[in-house]
C-alpha cells in the first residue's frame, strides 16, 4: 500500500488495523457502534475501515463536500458516536457536531497537513503505532452491518444503506470473478472512497487480494498520468468525467503509460464517441463496464472487454452473484425490448435503510431491489440503461431518453461533455435542454449543435434549448449533477 512517501507490506497494514480497533475499543466503541469518518483518500482511511470492521463497528463515511448542516443530519441519523475528520475539515466537523447536540465521544485528527489537533480533538497517529498487535477478540457475523453509506439521491433528505460482511464479500467475490481482478494488481485510487465505487468494487478488493494500492487524494489528471507512469500501474477505475479529463490532458502523450492493461468505468454512461477515444489511444487496455447502486453495495451488472465496441453504452449482463430483470409499474416483468425499471436480486444488497422501514418495504416490494433506473434487455440479458426515472424527459405527450440525446451530440465533432435535461415549459410541459462543454480551442456555436441535431434525432428528441458552458457541475464521484443544472436552467423557457 503506497500513500506519497509512504510503502507498507500488507502484514504491517495487518498490524497497525489490529491497533486501531484496539484504540478505539479503549474509547468505548463496540459492536454496532457508530462512528463517521470525514476524509479525502489517504492511508488513514484505509486502515480505519478495516480496523471498524474487525471491531464490528458501523463505518459511517462523509462527502468532504457537504456543508455543517448537511453533515449534522448524518451524524444525528446514524446516532454516531463522533467522528474521525482530516484536519482540514475539523472545523466543519465541529460545527456538524455541535448542531447535531453530540458533546461527548470520539474527535479524531488526521493530521495530513500536519497541523497539531485542535483543542478537544485527538491525534490518532499513535492509534496504530502503540498497542496490542493481535486481532480484536469479536466475533463478526455475515448479517451484522459494518458500513452505513449515505445515498445522495434526489429527496431532501440522504437514506443511510446498511451493508452486512455478506453484502461486501459476496460484491468483492463478483468484483474478482466477473472483472478479472488478481493479486498482481498494481491499482492507483484516486476517487473518493467514501464512495462506494472506489472504496468496495476496487480499494477493498485489492486488499482481499493483496494487489498493491497507490492512494491518490483526488483524481487529478496531471497526478493520475504522472503515477501511472512512475509505480507502473496496470489497473485503473474513472467515471467518463475523468476518464475524458485525462484524454485531454496534455501531459496524455507524453508520459508513459504502456503498464496499462486494466480500466474500468462506471457512476455514469460512457459516451460511444469517448470509449472509441479510449480504446484507440490504449490499444492494449481491456476495459469494463461496471453499473450499480449504493444499495447493491455496488455493483450489479458488468459489460466485458469483448462487448464494449459491440455493446457501447450498455451495461452488460447480471454478474455472477446477481439477478436482474426488469418490471413494470406493477412489478411484473415486461417483455425484451420494452423500458421497464431495473430490478435486482443479491446477496450483494443493502439490510435496507437505517431507520426507515417504510422506504425499506418499498425499496424491496415482491423481493426485489428496485433500483429507480429505467432499462432495455435483450433476449439473452443484456441491459441497457435508457434513464435515471427522475431524468425521463416527458415532453408533448412523448418520452424523450436523455441519454440518447446526448449520445447524438457526443458525434459532434468539438464536444468534450455535454449534459441533456428537461426544464418546465409553458407548451411542452418539458423542454429538451442541452449544455454543451466546447474542446479547448474549437469554435463551436449554439448553431452548429442545433444543426447537428436536426440532421440525427426526430424533431421532438432535439433540444429546445442549447447553452455553451466551461464546465458542467459534478459531485466528487464524478457523477453530473443534472438537478444543479435543471434549477439553475429553469428560466431558460421564460426568455423571449
Amino acid at each position: 500500500m503506497v500513500d506519497g512517501d509512504l510503502r507498507v507490506t500488507y502484514a504491517e497494514f495487518d498490524v497497525a488495523v489490529n491497533r486501531a480497533a484496539h484504540a478505539l475499543a479503549a474509547r468505548g466503541l463496540g459492536k454496532g457502534d457508530r462512528i463517521a469518518l470525514l476524509s479525502h483518500n489517504c492511508w488513514q482511511y484505509a486502515v480505519l475501515a478495516f480496523a471498524t470492521a474487525k471491531l464490528g463497528v458501523v463505518l459511517v463515511p462523509v462527502n468532504f463536500m457537504l456543508n455543517a448542516d448537511e453533515i449534522a443530519y448524518i451524524v444525528g441519523h446514524s446516532g454516531a458516536s463522533g467522528i474521525i475528520a482530516e484536519d482540514a475539515l475539523a472545523a466543519t466537523a465541529e460545527k456538524a457536531l455541535a448542531t447535531a447536540g453530540v458533546r461527548d465521544g470520539v474527535r479524531g485528527w488526521i493530521g495530513l497537513s500536519g497541523a497539531a489537533p485542535a483543542e478537544g480533538w485527538e491525534d490518532v497517529d499513535p492509534w496504530w503505532r502503540e498497542g496490542p498487535s493481535s486481532a480484536p477478540d469479536v466475533l463478526v457475523g455475515d448479517d451484522d452491518p459494518l458500513r452505513l453509506m449515505y445515498t445522495s439521491g434526489t429527496e431532501s433528505r440522504p437514506k443511510g444503506v446498511m451493508l452486512t460482511s455478506r453484502s461486501l464479500i459476496s460484491q468483492y467475490v463478483s468484483c474478482v470473478i466477473d472483472g478479472e481482478m488478481s493479486a498482481d494488481d498494481v491499482e492507483v485510487h484516486s476517487l473518493p472512497m467514501y464512495h462506494c465505487a472506489q472504496l468496495d468494487c476496487f480499494f477493498s478488493v485489492d486488499v482481499y487480494l493483496g494487489a498493491t494500492s497507490i492512494i491518490l487524494p483526488v483524481p487529478d489528471p496531471a497526478a493520475l498520468l504522472e503515477t501511472i507512469e512512475r509505480e507502473k500501474v496496470t489497473k485503473l477505475f474513472c467515471p467518463p468525467t475523468v476518464w475524458i479529463s485525462l484524454l485531454h490532458h496534455p501531459d496524455f502523450d507524453e508520459r508513459d503509460l504502456s503498464s496499462l492493461r486494466k480500466g474500468y468505468y462506471g457512476a455514469s454512461p460512457m459516451p460511444a464517441e469517448v470509449l472509441r477515444e479510449l480504446m484507440r489511444r490504449l490499444p492494449d487496455v481491456r476495459l469494463w463496464n461496471f453499473y450499480g447502486q449504493t444499495e447493491m453495495a455496488p455493483l450489479a451488472t458488468i459489460l466485458r472487454p469483448h462487448e464494449q465496441l459491440e455493446r457501447a453504452g450498455g451495461a452488460g449482463r447480471a454478474a455472477i452473484n446477481v439477478e436482474t430483470m426488469l418490471v413494470d409499474d406493477d412489478g411484473n416483468p415486461v417483455a425484451a425490448g420494452e423500458i421497464g425499471e431495473i430490478v435486482h436480486r443479491s446477496p450483494h444488497a443493502t439490510l435496507g435503510y437505517y431507520r426507515d422501514e417504510e422506504k425499506t418495504a418499498e425499496a424491496f416490494r415482491g423481493g426485489w431491489f428496485h433500483s429507480g433506473d429505467l432499462g432495455i434487455m435483450t433476449e439473452d440479458g443484456y441491459l441497457s440503461v435508457v434513464d435515471r426515472k427522475k431524468d425521463m424527459i416527458k415532453t408533448g405527450g412523448e418520452n424523450v431518453a436523455s441519454r440518447e440525446v446526448e449520445e447524438a451530440i457526443y458525434e459532434l465533432e468539438g464536444v468534450t461533455e455535454v449534459a441533456v435535461f428537461g426544464i418546465s415549459h409553458p407548451h411542452w410541459i418539458e423542454a429538451v435542454t442541452a449544455v454543451v462543454v466546447p474542446k479547448a480551442g474549437v469554435d463551436l456555436s449554439v448553431a452548429d449543435v442545433h444543426a447537428h441535431t436536426r440532421e440525427r434525432l426526430a424533431g421532438y428528441k432535439r433540444p429546445k434549448y442549447v447553452v455553451l458552458a466551461d464546465a458542467l457541475p459534478k459531485n466528487p464521484s464524478g457523477k453530473i449533477l443534472k438537478r444543479e443544472l435543471r434549477e439553475h436552467h429553469a428560466g431558460l423557457a421564460e426568455s423571449p
